[in-house]
Order: structure tokens, then sequence, then C-alpha cells
């Protein structure tokens, strides 16, 4: 059976995929959580450096840490589902957190603990931002979102057919636009599957959604 955990661990990091050498804050572990959880889910491999060498799990303690960040400092806590796997001695914790149909994005403490929504991108987690959120929540919740083609949006439209993406703060220069309204035209067009969002390590941006390809 170690062959499926060796396969797995081939795979090397990726959005579904987390390697964790030990696990030694709750809090810091939260974040993986929620990441996984507003992102269709995804598994955490516990005992396994980052180049994928097999460090095993120390003691029992690190499976209750993994709880607790589920319990006490994920909100909404999550359940995730675990199994133990030995190889050549060692022990791997898996956690798998499912694909969940949730009507709140899981939040979890950052750096200065303040609470924050996290998602998974490529093997990374990212704080989204105001735009990602209400979007979410219109998609979610909403009746529906109805614009109209104004010159701000001409505007986006043109750069974004000759430029590969936009910051907000461009966007606000470009269609001179306070960030009230700036803000609510990207919401929109997210909704609308017209412009998506993508985070990056050192900034946020937006592309068009290319249709056919």
């Amino acid at each position: 059976m170690s062959i499926y955990i060796l396969n797995l661990i081939k795979q090397g990091e990726h959005h579904k995929l987390d390697f964790k050498h030990s696990i030694t804050d709750s809090k810091k572990i939260a974040r993986s959580l929620s990441a996984f959880a507003n992102t269709n889910g995804g598994t955490l491999l516990v005992g396994v450096r980052d180049n994928g060498t097999i460090a095993g799990v120390k003691s029992e303690e690190e499976f209750y840490m993994v709880q607790a960040a589920a319990d006490m400092y994920c909100e909404p806590a999550i359940k995730f589902e675990t199994k133990n796997w030995i190889v050549d001695g060692k022990t791997v914790l898996e956690i798998i957190i499912p694909s969940l149909d949730i009507d709140k994005l899981v939040s979890a403490p950052n750096k200065d603990g303040i609470y924050r929504v996290y998602v998974r991108v490529n093997d990374q987690n990212f704080i989204v931002n105001n735009i990602y959120l209400k979007a979410w929540n219109l998609k979610k919740f909403g009746k529906g979102v109805l614009i109209r083609y104004s010159k701000e949006e001409r505007l986006l439209f043109e750069y974004l057919e000759n430029n590969e993406s936009i910051t907000f703060s461009k966007f606000l220069k470009l269609a001179s636009l306070n960030k009230y309204k700036a803000e609510k035209i990207l919401v929109n067009l997210v909704v609308l599957n017209l412009i998506k969002i993508e985070f990056t390590e050192n900034q946020t941006i937006y592309k068009l959604v290319l249709t056919g390809k």
C-alpha cells in the first residue's frame, strides 16, 4: 500500500497537494486547511520534506495540532479525513480536505492573528482581496448582475486586448475612477466570467477570460 503514497509524493507539491516536514504551529497549518477548503479540496502530507523525501511524523501530537487548526483556528471549522502510511519504517500522515459545498469561505489567522480568507494557487497559499470576496458572495447568493458597456469597461477591455493583465491601481489610473467604482466594475466582470483574478507573490492581477481555447 505504500506505493500509493510514494506515487503521490512523486507528483510534487501543486494546487491539490502540500508537504509538511512537521507541524509546530496550529495557526500556520490552519492557513493551508483554509486554502484547500476554499479551492475545491486537497491533500496535506505530514512527515514529508519539500523535496519529497520522507522524514516521518515524530509523534501523535502533530495530528492533534492539525485537529486544533481545523476546529479552533479555521472559521468556520472544517472536517477532514486522515490516513497513516508506513514507508521504510516511517509514518506519513495524510490529511484529506474534501471539496466542500460551503456557504461561507473558510478564514484562518495571518501572521498578525487577523483572520483572512486563503486560496490555493499552484503550490502556494494566498490571501484573497475584497474583489474576490464580493464576487464569490455574488456568485453564491446574488440574483445576477447587470452592467452597461460604459467608457470605463471599454477602456479596460481595450487595454487587456493589448496587454496580458492589469492591476487594480493601473485600472484606477486608466479609467480615472475612485476605488469603489473600480472595484464594483471588476467584481461584476468576475461574476460574469469575463475577467479572472490571479494571485501571485508580488501582486494581484486581472486577465481576460479567453473562451474557445
